[in-house]
C-alpha cells in the first residue's frame, strides 16, 4: 500500500482553513470588526467540524492534534494582543491570560505526549476532576471555550460599538464569568501537567538509582 500523505487528511485541510481565516481575521481587525469576529468565530466553530470528521474517517493524526492546539492558542493570542491595543489599562491581564493559556496547555499536551497519551483529551479518570469533567462531558467544553472565545469577541466589538443594547451586556457579563471558569481550568493543566513531569522525572531518577 502507498504510504498515506497525513497532511492531507480531510480533518487537516479544514485545519488549514481555520489558519486562513484566523489569518484573515487578524488582517480585518484594524478596519472591519464584523467581517473579522465573523472570520474569527467560523474558524472556531470549525474546530468541532475537524474533530467530527477526523474520528467518522478514521484521520486522527498527531500532526492534526497539534495543528488543531496551536491554531486555536494562536488566534486567541492574537486577539488578546488586540484587545491590550484597544485596552491598554487592561493589557496586564490580557498578558496574564495569554500566559496561562499557553503555557499551561503546551505542558499538558507535553506531558500527554511523554505518558504516551493517544491524545491530550485522553484523562486518567483517577486524575484531576475538573479536567475530567472538562474533557469528558461536550456540553461542559463548548460551553467553557466557545464562552471563553466569544467573551473577547464582545470585548473587541465593544471598542467599535456606538451604543450597545442592554443585551449585548448582559451577554458580555455571562461571558466574563465563564472566562473566569476558563482561566481556571488553564491554571489546573499547568499545575496538573508540571505534577505529572515531576511524577516521571522522580520515576526516572529512581531507576537510574
Amino acid at each position: 500500500m502507498a504510504q498515506e500523505n497525513v497532511f492531507l487528511f480531510a480533518p487537516n485541510l479544514i485545519g488549514y482553513i481555520r489558519v486562513i481565516l484566523g489569518l484573515l481575521s487578524f488582517y480585518l481587525m484594524p478596519s472591519s470588526p464584523w467581517p473579522a469576529v465573523s472570520c474569527y468565530l467560523l474558524s472556531f466553530l470549525l474546530d468541532e467540524v475537524d474533530g467530527s470528521v477526523a474520528r467518522a474517517m478514521d484521520q486522527c493524526s498527531r500532526f492534526g492534534a497539534m495543528l488543531d492546539m496551536l491554531t486555536d492558542r494562536c488566534a486567541t493570542m492574537c486577539l488578546l494582543v488586540n484587545l491590550s491595543l484597544l485596552y491598554p489599562s487592561y493589557t496586564f491581564l490580557f498578558q496574564l491570560s495569554m500566559c496561562l493559556d499557553i503555557s499551561g496547555h503546551w505542558l499538558y499536551m507535553h506531558s500527554s505526549s511523554i505518558k504516551g497519551s493517544t491524545s491530550h483529551k485522553t484523562i486518567d479518570l483517577s486524575g484531576n476532576p475538573v479536567l475530567r469533567v472538562y474533557y469528558t462531558s461536550w456540553t461542559f467544553l463548548c460551553v467553557m471555550c466557545y464562552g471563553n472565545e466569544l467573551f473577547f469577541c464582545l470585548l473587541y466589538l465593544l471598542h467599535h460599538l456606538q451604543e450597545p443594547a442592554a443585551w449585548f451586556y448582559w451577554l458580555l457579563a455571562l461571558c466574563g464569568i465563564i472566562c473566569l471558569l476558563k482561566t481556571f481550568i488553564n491554571l489546573m493543566h499547568l499545575v496538573t501537567a508540571a505534577q505529572d513531569i515531576a511524577a516521571l522525572d522522580a520515576a526516572d531518577r529512581e531507576k537510574r538509582q
